[in-house]
């Protein structure tokens, strides 16, 4: 998929092995202060990795010729069991990444812990597909890209059988993210509070009554 306009020249491909250590830079930029990123590269290495290793892994990037991989997003077909089944796997791999960070901050084990198991806080209903992560490079916002990988996520995961997705994302300090998964044609559904007293969002994309999102 090419998408061009005035402000942007950029293709949305799948994410290959090789792209992974640039989507965890990108992950970085984008995202400085978040709990993963805080966990570290090698941590966010087999997050996004574990999303080529799982049958039920979608993962888009999207590239440009002159900065290279500019955004990305991930989430599985179905989250039952994909973290679980990721955490048999792969423990020791995501404890090993994770040891730098616990040893600055011990506090942070029992949340480590949470977000390992984490089940994606699945909303009623029919079993959705998660979005678990979409990033985009900070120097290429507002061009258009967010959108075409949501699009392109959202076109995979129809194809592949999938009733609809769900995602969270922060209720508070986060207004542009939000009115752009409402614009898109996400649906508001429930709101609620972490252990830590994050205020969270949770959206849902039902493939039955939601328009496909517009391109550019």
């Amino acid at each position: 998929m090419i998408m061009k306009d005035c402000l942007a020249d950029f293709r949305i491909a799948p994410l290959v092995p090789a792209d992974v250590g640039l989507v965890v830079k990108l992950h970085l930029q984008a995202f400085p202060d978040f709990f993963l990123s805080f966990l570290g590269p090698r941590f966010l290495r087999e997050f996004y990795g574990s999303f080529l290793k799982e049958p039920v892994g979608m993962a888009f990037v999207a590239r440009d010729e002159r900065d290279g991989v500019v955004g990305v997003i991930v989430g599985p077909l179905d989250p039952r069991g994909f973290f679980g089944r990721l955490l048999r796997r792969r423990w020791w791999a995501f404890g090993l990444a994770s040891v730098a960070a616990v040893m600055r901050r011990p506090s942070s084990m029992a949340r480590l812990v949470r977000a390992l198991v984490y089940r994606g806080e699945a909303p009623a209903g029919p079993v959705r597909a998660l979005l678990s992560s979409l990033a985009v490079s900070p120097a290429a916002q507002g061009q258009g890209i967010g959108r075409a990988l949501v699009q392109r996520w959202l076109d995979e995961a129809r194809l592949r059988g999938a009733r609809g997705g769900f995602l969270t994302t922060d209720a508070e300090n986060n207004d542009a993210v939000n009115r752009f998964y409402l614009s898109l044609g996400w649906k508001l559904e429930a709101a609620y509070t972490t252990r830590e007293g994050r205020k969270m969002n949770r959206y849902e994309y039902d493939f039955d009554s939601s328009p496909r999102p517009a391109a550019g």
